[in-house]
């Protein structure tokens, strides 16, 4: 008697997620135990300390604890001075071991618990996808959209849309192409990263490198999407003071 041999699953991919952070260790601890409690694995998470000067190393040291308890390998790396988001992005990337990668701010907070697997999906579904985002929301009360995919004017002018709309207006709970995302949070092949490269450091010391990456993967062929059903709490960020 012969027994047959379970088809064996397929695993699932490893998912590189690069946390930039300068200061503000309140909300990198936040966002460190929004990746713990989240509900897809594998994940790594690299850790870019870019400078910072208070807490940030000693809870970079805690949560080296917390993560491998939580199954997660945790790659951290210091700079001893803030060296700018597109190089502190781009170490990430050269450290990054996964298939996907995740750009993630500190000052981001999952409140869709499976939101990895939702922008996996994406990218998986449809191969000509590029780079995926989710809904980024503001973390106060009505808990208005804050960015629901983004748009730049023939003037040059940066729109985000859907900012200050209820997070559950439909016009910006459909799931769409759109010009740009921000590094915020996004999700991207590893593939795309080999094909065109880091970001251009060049836009350091921050802002709208993320939207140059964009408008490159869109040249190469890929195209950017916004995925509604993920939605990520922004804490630095509110009606009143973002800059954007």
């Amino acid at each position: 008697m012969f027994l047959r041999r379970k088809k064996k699953e397929p695993s699932a991919p490893l998912v590189s997620v690069i946390v930039l952070s300068h200061n503000k260790a309140e909300m990198t601890r936040r966002c460190f135990q929004g990746l713990i409690d989240s509900s897809y694995r594998p994940i790594e998470v690299v850790g870019v300390d870019n400078g910072s000067v208070d807490e940030t190393p000693a809870l970079y040291e805690s949560f080296a604890r917390d993560a491998a308890a939580a199954g997660i390998a945790f790659h951290p790396i210091r700079c001893d001075e803030n060296v700018g988001a597109a190089t502190g992005r781009n170490l990430g990337l050269h450290a990054a071991q996964g298939d996907y990668i995740v750009f993630l701010d500190n000052d981001v907070v999952p409140r869709t618990r499976s939101w990895l697997e939702r922008l996996l999906a994406v990218l998986q579904e449809d191969g000509s996808i590029g780079i995926v985002g989710p809904k980024l929301i503001y973390p106060t009360e009505p808990y208005a959209i804050q960015f629901a995919g983004a748009a730049v004017t023939p003037t040059g002018w940066v729109k985000y849309c859907g900012r200050g709309e209820p997070r559950d207006a439909k016009e910006f709970n459909v799931a769409r192409e759109c010009q740009c995302l921000i590094s915020a949070c996004w999700m991207m092949p590893t593939a795309v990263y080999e094909q065109i490269g880091g970001l251009d450091e060049g836009f350091n010391p921050v802002q709208f490198e993320d939207i140059d990456y964009c408008y490159r993967a869109r040249h190469a062929g890929y195209r950017v999407w916004f995925e509604p059903s993920v939605e990520m709490y922004h804490l630095r960020t509110s009606p009143a003071t973002a800059h954007r």
